[in-house]
């Protein structure tokens, strides 16, 4: 038997693998993604924000989006500066002014039979312990949670659903095809490197085997 054919098996083995790989990759979630802006970029947070208390002149920003982790979420499009976002809106004592970015998403990331309002920004003036989720309240009402506190909608939007499973072959991000200008794109996916590195490994394993085997025999 060739050293081909010895490896055949293997081979099929490896690309189902990849295969699988691939459609492990392809379930994302849809939901609000909560962001912080710090030094001119956005970064994804690390914490609800209900948990959050910004300080005074700090810029938050939420996006409804699908996508499987923080790398697939697409970041909070349009302006995102404090001076001009609470121009309006004067400084108070024993208050604080956070400047939030609303992006409603794509039709693409929207619930089947919804449309995503505009995007828009909003200064909510609130009192100085106040959370992002309290500043949230103030100025996009009406907010839908879940059971387990999850934000499942802001500004009535979307009317139902709440990190619902969904398929990001059929309704994928737009993260990478409009990239923040001043924030670093998402990263790509590491199911095909990893899926071709595995069948050349196992490939390659198959043939020195087989090699060895001839090598004996002779």
């Amino acid at each position: 038997m060739t050293a081909v054919r010895r490896a055949a098996p293997v081979l099929v083995a490896a690309l189902l693998l990849l295969a699988c790989a691939g459609r492990a990759g392809a379930t994302g979630y849809r939901y609000w993604s909560f962001w912080e802006r710090t030094g001119g970029h956005w970064t994804y947070a690390t914490q609800g924000p209900a948990s959050v208390r910004p300080d005074d002149g700090a810029v938050q920003g939420f996006r409804f989006t699908v996508g499987a982790d923080a790398a697939d979420a697409g970041r909070p499009r349009g302006t995102a500066d404090f001076d001009t976002i609470c121009a309006d809106t004067p400084a108070k004592s024993g208050a604080k002014r956070v400047a939030l970015v609303l992006d409603f998403g794509t039709p693409a990331d929207a619930p089947s039979g919804e449309t995503p309002p505009g995007g828009r920004t909003v200064c909510a003036r609130v009192p100085s312990d106040a959370s992002t989720a309290d500043a949230l309240a103030a100025v996009a009402g009406p907010l839908r949670y879940d059971t387990n506190a999850l934000l499942c909608a802001i500004a009535g939007y979307p009317h139902k659903g709440c990190g619902e499973q969904v398929s990001t072959d059929q309704e994928p991000t737009t993260a990478t095809a409009e990239p923040d200008s001043s924030g670093s794109g998402s990263g790509p996916s590491l199911g095909l490197p990893i899926g071709a590195g595995v069948v050349a490994l196992l490939a390659g394993a198959a043939i020195w085997q087989s090699r060895r085997r001839r090598d004996a025999s002779g």
